[in-house]
């Protein structure tokens, strides 16, 4: 499972388009808008998982694009440490009586929230991931929905993950692919059908289907990084199984397009186009931090920590982004080498 949840699983931020017109005539009086003819309205924009890996850099680059962000969180006190008013002044922290609010008066909606996966799966574990997915998607779907029509904001980016396509050797997915048959696809599925009952006739939809996402203070590889420079970082399993990744940066950039661009709708598969077996990956990160990559973690390691869900990191799937490639997405990324090495640089 990929994104949001995915990168957490191992155990181991152009010119801005113009909005639709409806949304920019709705908020004209809401909006700061620059004096320059050419530049497009300030956004205002939601978010839920804001204080996560993802959330943090995509507050990074709205603020810096001088937008406004309200984060919707369930710990303000722990918001108020992520975005300080004193370094943050463009932040509006919203606990759960004010989500509401905040979301009738904004332009755009993000949902990045979700348990980690990244444990044992027990039942009540099981229940709980899927519930922390779809319970808040529902609760923002319906605050969308029952806001006035000048009031509703024109887009909404839901997350979700390459989880949906299940896993896979030898298949390639893109966003045109069935939905696999184990438990990660189906939470995808509700996930996704939760998101998709948002008013989609004034409301613009984007289902980003988020791969492994890397960056180097969070996810896949703030876990592996550290037993790489042990000397005890290598491929997980047989190495063979296809890792489907993005860089940081190209996924908050493909966010931000999603909430710009109004060509950007419906599934989008938040992958790079070039994904990688374990092996290649394993090998390439060894050589950028100049450490060998050749202590396999063994499959029976995996399943004794992570159990059932062993299996997403050990089977993997090749996704690839044929959506994004088409809108002309511009990947700063597409190789693994090249988002390995920017990371590194910054170590």
């Amino acid at each position: 499972m990929g994104g949001v949840a995915h990168h957490l699983l191992l155990p181991h931020p152009a010119r801005l388009k113009p909005l639709r017109p409806r949304a920019a005539v709705a908020r004209r009086g809401a909006l700061c808008c620059s004096l320059s003819t050419d530049a497009a309205p300030a956004m205002t924009v939601s978010i839920t998982g804001a204080t996560g890996f993802v959330g943090r850099r995509l507050v990074q680059k709205l603020l810096s694009d001088d937008h406004k962000v309200c984060v919707l969180t369930r710990s303000a006190s722990k918001a108020t440490s992520v975005f300080p008013a004193s370094t943050c002044p463009g932040v509006t922290i919203a606990e759960q009586g004010d989500w509401e609010k905040c979301i009738k008066g904004s332009t755009a909606v993000v949902n990045l929230a979700g348990m980690p996966i990244s444990t044992r799966w027990s039942p009540e574990i099981k229940r709980e991931i899927k519930e922390s997915r779809i319970n808040v998607t529902s609760k923002v779907v319906n605050y969308i929905n029952s806001a006035s029509a000048s009031a509703r904001p024109s887009v909404f980016v839901s997350a979700t993950a390459i989880g949906y396509y299940g896993t896979s050797e030898i298949r390639s997915f893109d966003e045109s692919s069935p939905s696999g048959n184990d438990y990660l696809a189906e939470v995808c599925r509700e996930w996704e059908a939760r998101a998709c009952q948002v008013n989609q006739e004034d409301v613009r939809l984007v289902l980003l289907r988020i791969g492994v996402v890397l960056g180097k203070d969070g996810g896949a590889l703030a876990k592996m990084i550290p037993l790489f420079m042990m000397f005890a970082g290598g491929p997980l399993g047989t190495g063979q199984q296809w890792f489907s990744w993005i860089h940081l940066d190209d996924l908050v950039d493909l966010i931000y397009e999603s909430l710009k661009n109004p060509t950007y709708q419906g599934v989008i598969n938040g992958t790079a186009p070039n994904p990688v077996r374990m092996s290649e990956m394993c090998e390439r990160l060894g050589r950028v931090v100049g450490r060998p990559s050749w202590l396999p973690v063994p499959e029976l390691a995996l399943k004794a920590v992570l159990g059932e869900g062993a299996s997403v990191v050990l089977e993997g799937q090749k996704v690839l982004p044929a959506k994004a490639k088409q809108l002309g997405f511009s990947y700063r990324y597409p190789y693994v080498q090249d988002a390995l090495r920017a990371i590194a640089r910054d170590l």
